[in-house]
């Protein structure tokens, strides 16, 4: 049997669930991660790769690239590090290299990379383009109007102010934000508000250089993930993420509190009707404009009385929803990526369980605003060993586990039903504890009530 050496890119949640998945595989000769976190360590070997910062999209799971250098040297110094280690596949976790367009640069040097062209990942890089595709391809979406040039923002304020007046709105900014680019304005005033904090927010002002507001869509959300070759496609289990700080979702948004899989409001049918009329459709486009999408395809869905729109992708993994769907994967993930890169996907199953999944994040007190760091955390050495912890803001000092970023752990349970799953991932939360640590106490209750 054919063993590979495998690079992981990133260093929160979603990249230590990638780690103890690809661990699993009889296929894996070596496992690197880079940056890594003090939970991935227990999976392969974490690499520091120079010139390595925290990426531009502001992503707590990110580690990659440099705002001084430009990620072409950071490009460079994975490369060498994949010529060294005679690496097989590398996997990117978070969306600003794939976006900035690592794996164009890897491919043209001679590797394997599980995760879209830069061209590809513009589905999630740019609202606009995806907008515009999926207007053009005529997949289900919202109706938007779009905002660009040198005065954008003040273009919008005044349209926002004077010429809509169809209310509730949502305002996008077109670029990456680390999920916090997006606001659903009720009214005019509030609308002005989330403008004022666009201005006010370095990161989100880069990312309005282009301004998407659409309709608002009633409905639930859910996320549906596929993993693609371009042509062919297995769907993995739907999930419905959490990402508002505040219960009953309230509050600003995250980079997300917690989520489930699969999620009630994709039944069978619903799932059919997502594979028919965006999935594939998608896909198609993607051929057609000349940029054929591989790697993970995140559908995020809103599921209204007409059927399911999208309302974003994105072109990697979510994190927390990986974190829930990756322990729900019967099938060797190692061998599907595999598949994929080699456009075998045809000939591949992917399998997943029947059980369900329960993802809570535990974040540190005062996130997604200012917050301390440092608090020491206890208690994950007593948690069950059927559930998971997968770290993301983390750090080990002098032998302690000591936070050091707004998310910091991610606690997963499994259950026959929702309910137990919920249950039970609670219980193994309030096993954990650090100072001023907050976790919202109703993932999956939408789930529930459609139960």
């Amino acid at each position: 049997m054919a063993k590979y050496n495998v690079l992981i890119l990133g260093s929160g949640g979603r990249e230590h669930a990638l780690a103890w998945s690809l661990s699993r595989s009889p296929l894996l000769s070596k496992l690197f991660i880079s940056p890594g976190n003090p939970g991935t360590a227990a999976h392969g070997v974490n690499v520091e790769l120079k010139p390595a910062v925290t990426s531009t999209s502001g992503s707590e799971s990110a580690g990659v690239g440099d705002k001084d250098t430009g990620p072409d040297a950071w490009f460079e110094a994975v490369a060498a590090f994949i010529r060294e280690k005679n690496i097989d596949l590398t996997v990117v976790g978070p969306e600003q290299p794939l976006v900035d367009g690592i794996t164009d640069y890897l491919e043209t040097h001679g590797c394997k990379v599980f995760g879209p062209s830069k061209a590809a990942a513009r589905l999630e890089g740019s609202k606009t383009f995806a907008k515009w595709l999926m207007h053009k391809y005529q997949i289900p979406t919202a109706q938007s109007v779009e905002f660009s040039g040198e005065t954008v923002l003040d273009d919008l304020e005044g349209w926002l102010s004077v010429e809509n007046d169809n209310w509730p709105v949502v305002i996008k900014a077109d670029g990456l934000a680390a999920g916090k680019g997006v606001f659903i304005s009720r009214n005019r005033a509030e609308s002005l508000d989330h403008l004022r904090r666009i201005r006010e927010d370095k990161t989100l002002r880069k990312a309005a250089k282009r301004v998407i507001v659409e309709e608002f869509m009633e409905g639930e959300e859910a996320s549906v993930f596929a993993i693609t070759d371009g042509r062919n496609a297995r769907l993995l289990l739907s999930a419905q993420d959490h990402k508002r700080i505040g219960e009953g979702d309230t509050g600003l948004n995250t980079g997300g509190m917690g989520a489930y899989a699969p999620a009630p409001v994709m039944d069978e049918r619903m799932l059919q009707l997502v594979e028919d009329t965006i999935l594939y459709p998608t896909l198609g486009a993607m051929q057609l404009e000349g940029h054929a999408y591989r790697g993970v395809l995140y559908l995020g869905l809103m599921v209204t009385e007409e059927g399911p729109k999208v309302v974003e992708y994105n072109c990697r993994f979510g994190d927390p929803e990986c974190q829930a769907l990756l322990p729900a994967m019967k099938s060797d993930l190692l061998e599907v990526m595999l598949a994929t890169v080699n456009f075998e996907l045809e000939k591949t199953l992917v399998e997943m369980s029947d059980e369900h999944f329960c993802c809570v994040v535990m974040a540190s007190g005062g996130y997604p605003e200012a917050y301390a760091k440092g608090m020491e955390i206890s208690g994950i050495d007593t948690v069950s060993e059927d559930a998971l912890v997968f770290h993301s803001g983390t750090r080990l000092e002098d032998g302690k586990l000591l936070t050091s970023g707004g998310r910091v752990l991610s606690v997963v349970a499994k259950g026959p039903d929702l309910r137990s799953a919920i249950d039970g991932c609670y219980r193994e939360v309030e096993k954990i504890t650090f100072d001023n640590a907050c976790y919202r106490r109703d993932i999956g209750a939408k789930g529930l009530k459609r139960l």
